[in-house]
């Protein structure tokens, strides 16, 4: 990424909004695995191309953040982001997790003013193409085992593994080296106890559509 990029990603890592615990950051990430893939130019103008695309951790390092980690993905083949990106370059992952309005109307003084909770991680890495059938097989049936992980039953994909080796030509894989973490985790922890039960009420009473975040206002929130 060009440094004026880098710099405004440092900062938007807010100092009292910085994740609570490593813990937190990774399941962020392995829990919202539908990724944004952010190159550089290939856009109008030279602006930044941007995908939608499961991206899944396929190795963390021992130090236990993200840096050194290596992550999979995976794009359709007539996507034509692939073509702009060269081995070892910069590419931007951005997990979005539970997110939600916060109404002024759950604050007991007044006046005040309107926000919005939410958590988030931004991961720089350096993307290796892998243009190879065997390779994208490998990241496919990776990225379905981390999927159903998720599932209250697991799909068993043995059977249609014919049915990967007939398409998997039609997408084009990428290793991410991931060399920088940034995240956000921005739910009313500054606000006391009692305004932040009232948030996770009112995001409960919404259902939540953007995910639990009443489930982090609760669990994350500050200790007043």
């Amino acid at each position: 990424m060009p440094s004026s990029a880098r710099r405004a990603e440092r900062v938007y890592e807010f100092e009292k909004y910085r994740a609570p615990s490593q813990h937190e950051v990774h399941d962020l990430v392995r829990n919202n695995p539908f990724a944004l893939i952010v190159s550089n130019g290939g856009g109008a103008e030279g602006a930044p191309t941007v995908t939608h695309a499961p991206v899944i951790i396929e190795r963390m390092p021992p130090r236990g953040d993200f840096v050194g980690a290596e992550l999979l993905g995976h794009i359709a083949r007539k996507n034509p982001q692939w073509h702009q990106l060269t081995d070892g370059d910069p590419v931007l992952l951005v997990f979005s997790g539970p997110h939600g309005y916060v109404s002024p109307t759950t604050y007991a003084d007044d006046p005040n003013v309107p926000t919005w909770d939410y958590a988030a991680v931004h991961l720089t890495a350096h993307v290796t193409v892998l243009d190879d059938r065997g390779d994208g097989m490998h990241v496919v049936t990776r990225t379905v085992e981390e999927l159903e992980k998720l599932e209250a039953t697991p799909w068993d994909m043995t059977t249609s593994l014919p049915t990967f080796e007939r398409i998997v030509g039609g997408i084009v894989s990428f290793r991410f080296e991931v060399i920088e973490q940034r995240a956000v985790f921005k739910v009313s922890q500054d606000k006391p106890k009692d305004v932040r039960d009232k948030v996770a009420a009112a995001a409960r009473a919404r259902s939540c559509p953007h995910g639990d975040v009443a489930a982090l206002v609760e669990r994350i929130g500050g200790d007043t």
